[in-house]
């Protein structure tokens, strides 16, 4: 009896740890095709076609923002078959010297893929060793970011690079660390900063006047 009961209690943990270890949840049917994209209510399986499992365009990206970036996403919100399945996938591309600003997913992991160029990718491990691990990739070459850790993306390129990039969520939530702190609506106090980042109070103040994230843009 007591083996018994110690192997249910074995299990019983063990399924809470595969639950907190889990992402997005795991569909309980085939697919449930979003209907319109990203809606929650599922189409009649007799209405889905493989269009819903698609998207072209993924080559023609919009403009750049002021980082020099450039993404077109796949996802629940433009791919109604996406739905459900725990994924995102984009195209970047970074124009000569673009980068992206220090930031995270705090959901999800991400893959990097170099398509072509060069990019030079890093990620920092949590308090108190704040290791740095950063590569620059060539064109073929894959480099995964650790779920919700800060990471950095530059060019490194002398024409631009671009990437793909997948995550294992379907929200694939981002914080800019810059644009979060200094574009922070209110204002976080700027001599709290101003201590926080060894910095005049002068600095914080202009910092929180600039034009941060161009929202016209697709984060990535």
């Amino acid at each position: 009896m007591a083996s018994n009961a110690i192997l249910l209690i074995t299990l019983t943990l063990f399924n809470f740890i595969c639950i907190s270890f889990a992402f997005d949840p795991r569909p309980l049917q085939d697919f449930c095709v979003s209907s319109p994209p990203g809606n929650a209510t599922c189409k009649d399986p007799n209405e889905v076609t493989a269009n819903d499992f698609g998207l072209s365009g993924l080559d023609r990206p919009g403009p750049f923002n002021a980082y020099g970036i450039t993404a077109v996403r796949a996802s629940s919100a433009t791919v109604p078959g996406f739905n459900t399945l725990g994924l995102t996938f984009a195209r970047v591309e970074y124009a000569l010297n673009g980068y992206l600003p220090p930031h995270t997913h705090p959901s999800s992991s991400e893959v990097i893929y170099v398509v072509e160029g060069m990019l030079e990718v890093g990620f920092i491990t949590t308090y108190p060793e704040y290791k740095y691990y950063s590569k620059v990739l060539n064109k073929g070459d894959v480099f995964i970011i650790p779920v919700g850790l800060l990471h950095t993306q530059r060019n490194v390129a002398r024409t631009k690079t671009v990437i793909t990039a997948a995550s294992n969520t379907q929200n694939r939530r981002v914080i800019y660390i810059p644009d979060s702190i200094f574009a922070a609506k209110p204002a976080i106090n700027s001599y709290y900063l101003a201590g926080a980042f060894k910095l005049d109070e002068k600095t914080v103040k202009d910092l929180q006047t600039k034009s941060w994230f161009n929202r016209s843009v697709v984060p990535v």
